[in-house]
């Protein structure tokens, strides 16, 4: 089996227009939730999100492109944009015809249904644009990404909800390891943060009106936020031979499903997932420095993940750093767990932990070190990322540092 790199990584969320500023962000413990800001805002009971701010589309892209991009697309290939080109890659010839993509999304173009949804139900309008369902379809950004870079190989879009970006990433590094492809661009991106959007969620009634405080006793639910991360997934040897600057190893990978309740976590899918990822890349427990925890900040999701941890990691359970960047940028749902990834490779090719901010209250059915409010200056050789989904659906993504 082939080695798998990442050597390229760029992102757009609520704490940062790129990657530089996302992990100085992160250092900083700074949190990018705030007041929502977009139409009839008012009208919602949840009014703070993880929203990103200071990206105007007209500034980027043009008239044509605009009745093509969701919001989510408009994140993917901006985020896109920079991790090729800090891989160094051009896409032609055989590189081109070999390599893919493969994005996480849950909701895709959820802005596109919401805008048209008013335009038909509320100003009674009978027609919408010829192009509404090539700009919602979950696939958009994946298709326009490969269109841009000339993208051959096996290129889709993973959607399982929360897990959408793990699932994506996992399947991009099968790819890669097997030889199937040298380079695959992946990861995630997700844009909910509109009054349908937010709307449906407040249904479930699992969200935060005021911060998310992942682990903390008070926590009081999630928070959404919007963005992408994107990733360049390499072939180690074809990554090595042309000089690649290489951000960290990929080297393991297990999902799960609970088979059991749709929203409640279960401990065992969760257990069987990280155990899985730990066999895959063939270390032991004890050798893992650092997990980037699903952490939404409700009740049952934060102690059932830290049960979890305790069962797979046994005693090392208590030297083990286990944070949740979420409490920063919010829940991306579908991208979240890209832009977490970035938290893995900050602590791996870094030395610095990002912390879990707004903790208050010790709970005992979280008792680890949850990095609480502070990053952390520590060196790492292994981490994990975990992504926890409605659903049942399980994905946990093991790294090393090169």
């Amino acid at each position: 089996m082939k080695r798998v790199v990442i050597t390229g990584a760029g992102t757009i969320n609520a704490l940062g227009l790129n990657v530089a500023d996302t992990m100085a962000a992160m250092r900083e413990g700074v949190c990018g939730i705030g007041q929502l800001k977009f139409r009839d805002v008012e009208r919602l009971s949840i009014q703070i999100g993880g929203q990103v701010q200071d990206f105007p589309p007209e500034g980027r892209y043009n008239r044509q492109q605009l009745s093509l991009y969701d919001r989510f697309t408009q994140f993917t290939l901006a985020a896109a944009d920079e991790a090729i080109r800090q891989s160094g890659l051009i896409f032609s010839g055989e590189l081109s015809a070999k390599s893919g993509v493969v994005l996480g999304t849950a909701g895709g173009g959820v802005s596109t249904w919401d805008d048209n949804y008013r335009a038909v139900y509320e100003e009674g309008k009978n027609r919408v644009h010829p192009f509404v369902v090539p700009k919602l379809m979950n696939n958009a950004a994946a298709s326009h990404l490969s269109k841009e870079y000339n993208l051959k190989g096996p290129s889709f879009t993973v959607s399982t909800a929360c897990a959408s970006s793990n699932h994506a990433m996992a399947q991009a590094f099968a790819m890669v390891r097997s030889g199937m492809a040298p380079a695959m661009v992946t990861g995630g991106s997700e844009s909910m943060l509109c009054f349908g959007g937010v709307k449906a969620w407040e249904g479930l009634r699992v969200m935060s009106r005021d911060a998310c405080r992942p682990f903390s006793a008070n926590r009081n639910g999630m928070v959404q936020g919007e963005g992408a991360g994107i990733f360049v997934f390499e072939d180690y040897d074809h990554a090595r031979g042309r000089g690649a600057d290489i951000l960290c190893e990929v080297v393991g990978f297990a999902m799960t499903s609970d088979a059991s309740d749709i929203v409640t976590p279960s401990k065992s899918g969760a257990a069987r997932a990280m155990a899985g990822a730990l066999a895959d890349a063939r270390i032991n427990p004890d050798q893992v420095g650092y997990i980037n925890a699903h952490g939404t900040g409700t009740a049952a999701n934060d102690k059932t993940e830290c049960a979890a941890v305790a069962d797979v990691f046994g005693p090392h359970a208590d030297r083990l750093m286990i944070s949740s960047t979420k409490s920063m940028h919010g829940h991306l749902i579908g991208g979240t767990g890209a832009v977490e990834l970035l938290a893995c490779i900050m602590a791996l090719r870094d030395g610095v932990i990002a912390p879990t901010i707004g903790y208050q209250e010790p709970d005992p059915e979280c008792a680890l070190d949850v990095v609480p409010n502070e990053a952390r200056d520590a060196r790492v050789t292994y981490a994990l990322s975990n992504a926890f989904a409605f659903g049942g659906m399980n994905a946990v993504i093991a790294m090393r540092a090169v």
